[in-house]
């Protein structure tokens, strides 16, 4: 088995304006798009092994909400906050063993680019939608699924 990167774009949140963007909650249907994006991943048999998150209110919470299914804790990690990019992704995976899957929690257009990056596909990441890469070495790799939020309630029972 090789290494996974998986994306988990955040829920739903409040509008930009209704407070700091930092601050920025997520509205009861993210909260429902970050549950559903955990059961959906753990129903799929992703196993992860690690989940880091942006330390954006929005993006703890889905990371947070979306971690009990998957039986891993989050942990922040600064650059996922804004301006995360192929090579932050690159040392995400370095401290990966073989085998090992990662999800990362956080924003767009920072995730699409990331992707189109590591796998040459142009994606449409929809808030509380998810991505699958699998890796080959540390810098390239192939696009094994897009979901959106409606798919990941579908596949969760929700």
């Amino acid at each position: 088995m090789a290494r996974q990167l998986w994306f988990l774009r955040h829920g739903e949140a409040e509008p930009h304006g209704a407070r700091p963007d930092s601050a920025r909650r997520l509205t009861e249907r993210g909260e429902a798009q970050a549950v559903a994006a955990g059961r959906a991943l753990a129903a799929l048999g992703c196993s992860v092994t690690h989940i880091v998150t942006s330390p954006k209110i929005r993006g703890r919470d889905t990371a947070r909400l979306a971690a009990p299914p998957l039986g891993v804790e989050p942990v922040e990690h600064r650059a996922l906050a804004s301006g995360f990019d192929r090579d932050d992704a690159s040392e995400l995976l370095h401290a990966l063993g073989a085998d090992e899957r990662l999800l990362v929690v956080g924003h767009d257009p920072d995730f699409s680019r990331v992707v189109h990056d590591l796998t040459g596909a142009r994606v449409d990441f929809k808030k509380g939608g998810v991505a699958g890469v699998r890796m080959e070495g540390t810098t390239g790799g192939e696009l094994l699924v897009l979901l959106r939020p409606r798919e990941l309630a579908a596949i969760a029972g929700a």
